[in-house]
């Protein structure tokens, strides 16, 4: 179980999404994460393993600006409760970023497959696999959105995500 916030808006998204994900932590203890797009159309990630109160620390130390972003809670299912796989996790070419709520069943024969295709990974999450598969159908549809629905079709299991991505930096993208 874990927890998904995401903010739109005039504000600055940073204490809109930690206020969020501090209504959500029940929903997850292992690690906490956000990601905003900032002013240059860039996608900043702050994350930390433990408690909001470490991810909070870590924005302190190197805050975010931006109007736009998305924010999770993890309880770790697929890989173990550290920095590196806590969400939200950043696609091959740091253009799209991804939060689930989930468990994908079939994540390794999927991340061999993108494995031999070039793609490396960073964590050992499930999450990961789906932002490259979002990832690898975007650079054949050139939609984001189609790239979403074509990557979850893929899977094997429940999964919510939230997209994030300077591709279309005024949107969300949710899906179940």
């Amino acid at each position: 179980m874990c927890g998904i916030v995401g903010y739109i808006g005039p504000r600055e998204a940073t204490p809109i999404i930690l206020e969020g994900l501090q209504r959500l932590e029940y929903r997850g203890y292992d690690s906490a994460g956000l990601a905003i797009i900032n002013n240059r159309n860039e996608i900043e990630i702050r994350r930390d393993a433990g408690k909001l109160s470490n991810l909070r620390q870590r924005v302190a130390e190197a805050p975010t600006n931006g109007h736009i972003g998305i924010g999770h809670t993890r309880w770790a299912t697929h890989g173990p409760p550290t920095a590196y796989n806590a969400h939200p996790h950043r696609a091959k070419d740091g253009r799209i970023v991804v939060v689930q709520n989930g468990i994908v069943e079939n994540f390794l024969p999927l991340r061999e497959e993108l494995m031999s295709q070039g793609y490396e990974f960073a964590s050992d999450t499930d999450t990961e696999v789906i932002v490259q598969l979002i990832h690898r159908e975007f650079t054949q549809t050139e939609d984001l959105e189609e790239a979403v629905r074509r990557a979850l079709s893929l899977l094997h299991g429940p999964s919510a995500v939230v997209v994030l991505s300077t591709y279309e930096p005024d949107r969300l993208i949710a899906a179940r």
